[in-house]
């Protein structure tokens, strides 16, 4: 792979919206293909340019914020790239939300316009609060539709209409991305031009990306892992693949077929795409040159798995405040390298009082620079907590070795204390996802009197059912302190994840499920 250690993006892109540049630069090269039909950058200004005028029909004012519940498709890229011409503020809605967490998030952000596809059953139970606008979207003949009946007299006269713009200030608030909610309510997360500006710069002086680039985006665009691929591909002028979701022979396919250079997953999706691959069997494909690989610690099979089948893994850590990437390993680093932060951003560890650990101690991880949010939505004490004297507290737990490469473990509240020790559930999973009868794990907290808390396993079989317990905990205590072994195991047919494939040790529960003791 070439890496361009110093990203060569148009020089306006300070200053201008980046598609309608982009659209300038290069009119007929490849934007998107979805589903076998290609759009050029000229096209798919020609769509945002519709969609800005069919929005300023129905009301929409600049700085609104303006609600979206979409799946992957043309319709939601057209949208992302529309906030940025018409200068309105777009919240991404995450398609698996229930009627009553769609409701909370939209009082939450104060949206005034909420438009989702017709015909969307939790969406349309949704109950408004006085002078929202609910706009339904409808395809045909490959076109998008938008319908709101008396839109104009529901959301009130536009004090600012949006219309496209020639003038973009990066600075300004672009996106809302709501946490997934795994340390309590969702949050509003509230990111800017410059923050994915500063995301791309990094990622691209540590991995390269070239307007030959060609990256197959399958993560949820409402995810900021889906919706940066968007922007840092429109900066370099490269090709985006969409697909609709994660179907791993549609991914294998498209990966032989299209010549794609890289692909964003999570480990579970790498598992099924190698799992789906390696039945044929056949190895990488030769154009492939990076699957970034995030979303949570990642298993060493699954790793070892890939690196056999020649699959080039560049293993990330990043969160929705910091605009998606932190830190990475790209496919040359050595496998027992840390991640390095990328360029622009600052890492460090502190202990309970807020004091940097000594090389190799983990403590809470702490990171600084252009790609951090300014904060959450209308959360003044939460965004007082997070952000302290410039640095981002992000709540995960990690250490740095001697080379300064970042070791990620956990997040803190998904640290078990047992015993006065922490058992780091990513580590116990990684040892029991080496044992060939167990697909999937997920390891929580169990309440114990003595300890306080003991590790407990939900494991998904390969087969019909779980090795016995005697085995299970043999394995483990091969493998890892005593204290970290699981006191049980129980059987799921399933694992409770987020839309991006994150796990949810939260919703972790044993009741109804076999359980090996």
């Amino acid at each position: 792979m070439t890496v361009t250690r110093f990203p060569r993006y148009p020089a306006d892109v300070w200053g201008t919206p980046w598609l309608s540049l982009r659209a300038r630069l290069s009119p007929h090269e490849p934007a998107i293909d979805w589903n076998d039909t290609i759009l050029d950058y000229a096209e798919l200004q020609g769509r945002v340019d519709e969609m800005v005028g069919t929005l300023a029909r129905l009301g929409v004012d600049r700085g609104c914020v303006v609600a979206v519940r979409l799946g992957n498709g043309l319709p939601i890229a057209t949208l992302v790239h529309t906030g940025f011409a018409a200068d309105f503020v777009l919240h991404l809605v995450n398609t698996r939300l229930s009627t009553p967490e769609i409701e909370f998030q939209l009082r939450d952000s104060g949206a005034r316009f909420f438009l989702h596809r017709a015909g969307d059953l939790a969406a349309e139970e949704v109950e408004l609060n006085e002078g929202v606008v609910r706009i339904r979207l409808r395809e045909a003949a490959g076109r998008c539709e938008l319908a709101a009946p008396n839109a104009l007299e529901e959301s009130g006269a536009c004090s600012d209409p949006i219309a496209s713009r020639e003038a973009l200030d990066l600075s300004e608030p672009r996106f809302i991305l709501y946490t997934s909610g795994t340390t309590g309510k969702p949050k509003g997360v509230v990111l800017s031009g410059q923050n994915f500006l500063a995301s791309a710069n990094g990622s691209t002086a540590r991995l390269g990306h070239g307007n030959a680039e060609k990256w197959l985006l399958c993560l949820p665009i409402f995810h900021v892992g889906g919706v940066s691929i968007l922007l840092r591909s429109v900066l370099a002028g490269s090709a985006v693949v969409l697909h609709e979701k994660f179907l791993p022979a549609q991914i294998n396919r498209d990966l032989d077929r299209k010549s794609v250079t890289g692909i964003s997953l999570v480990a579970s999706m790498l598992a099924g795409v190698l799992a789906e691959r390696l039945a044929s069997p056949s190895i990488a494909p030769p154009s492939l040159d990076c699957v970034l690989l995030g979303g949570g610690p990642a298993p060493a099979p699954l790793l070892d798995a890939a690196r056999e089948a020649g699959f080039p893994v560049a293993l990330t850590y990043g969160l929705t405040e910091a605009a998606s990437q932190v830190a990475t390993r790209s496919p040359e680093d050595p496998s027992d390298a840390g991640l390095r932060p990328l360029a622009g951003t600052e890492v460090k560890i502190v202990d309970e009082q807020g004091r940097e650990t000594p090389q190799g101690q983990p403590g809470e991880i702490c990171l600084r620079g252009d790609s951090v949010m300014s904060g959450y939505w209308r959360r003044p004490d939460a965004t007082r907590d997070a952000l302290r004297e410039g640095w981002l507290y992000t709540g995960d737990i990690g250490a740095l070795d001697r080379e300064g490469g970042l070791w990620v473990f956990d997040r803190r509240s998904d640290l078990i204390v047992s015993g006065g020790e922490n058992v780091y559930p990513a580590e116990v999973e990684s040892a029991l996802l080496e044992h060939p009868a167990i697909a999937e794990v997920g390891v929580a907290a169990q309440h114990d009197e003595t300890y306080g808390q003991r590790p407990v396993a939900f494991l998904v079989p390969v087969g019909d059912d779980l090795p016995d317990a005697a085995s299970l905990r043999e394995h483990c205590r091969a493998r890892l302190a005593g204290y970290k072994c699981p006191v049980k195991f129980i059987q799921v047919v399933s694992l409770p994840r987020t839309a991006s494939g994150k796990l949810l040790r939260r919703k972790l529960t044993g009741g109804g499920h076999q359980t090996a003791e």
